[in-house]
């Protein structure tokens, strides 16, 4: 199924069902902390992957390693009135959430309490499990972080940004998805793979730091 063997398989539908709902809630959390009701109105101040999964982004996870899942809606207005940061603060708890898990995954092996045996043919074993949940979690953080519509990054650095980059992160908020389609799947094709090559050393720095070698 997917080109993937059973065990990769099985990993990817664990860790996509508790990473993105993970990130999604973070999201939502956040946003209902600053007084902005919109996500709890809208049934996704909820740990039930079903709230949150997106079947396209879902796939995705499981054939190309990163994902998406269904954006939490937030009422922009509330969280201004909440705090100039509110906005910012809600976009950076996704993949905030994602780092989190990624440091906490790490720790039994760092204290050798994961296991290199499956516990059957069809399962990963427990270290395989927790490495490769440790790398998916840091690309869904480095990959929310880019600065482009409709990823965390886009609010988060619009919030950093002098108004002269705003406006220009305005004009080209609308084709955001077509210049990510592009950099993820186009221009890898023509020899140009310029998030791989920006993504990927911190991640894998991060991941052997995280554990351990």
């Amino acid at each position: 199924m997917l080109g993937l063997d059973i065990q990769t398989l099985i990993s990817r539908i664990v860790i996509l069902v508790i990473s993105l709902t993970v990130h999604e809630f973070a999201h939502a959390k956040s946003a209902d902390m600053f007084g902005d009701t919109t996500p709890r109105a809208n049934g996704r101040l909820t740990l039930n992957p079903l709230a949150h999964l997106d079947v396209i982004g879902s796939l995705m996870m499981l054939v190309a390693g990163f994902g998406w899942a269904k954006p939490v809606p937030v009422n922009p207005y509330v969280l201004g009135k909440a705090s100039s940061a509110a906005l910012m603060l809600v976009s950076l708890a996704g993949p905030g959430s994602n780092f989190l898990m990624a440091i906490l995954a790490a720790v039994p092996l760092r204290l050798g309490l994961a296991s290199s045996l499956a516990p059957a043919s069809f399962l990963p074993s427990s270290t395989e499990f927790l490495v490769e949940f440790i790398f998916v979690n840091l690309l869904l953080t480095f990959f929310n972080l880019i600065p482009l519509a409709p990823l965390d990054g886009e609010k988060i650095a619009g919030y950093f940004f002098p108004p002269s980059w705003q406006r220009f992160m305005d004009t080209i908020r609308p084709y955001g998805s077509i210049i990510l389609l592009a950099l993820l799947f186009l221009l890898p094709r023509m020899g140009f793979d310029i998030l791989g090559k920006v993504l990927y050393p911190p991640i894998i720095a991060i991941g052997r730091m995280l554990i351990g070698n």
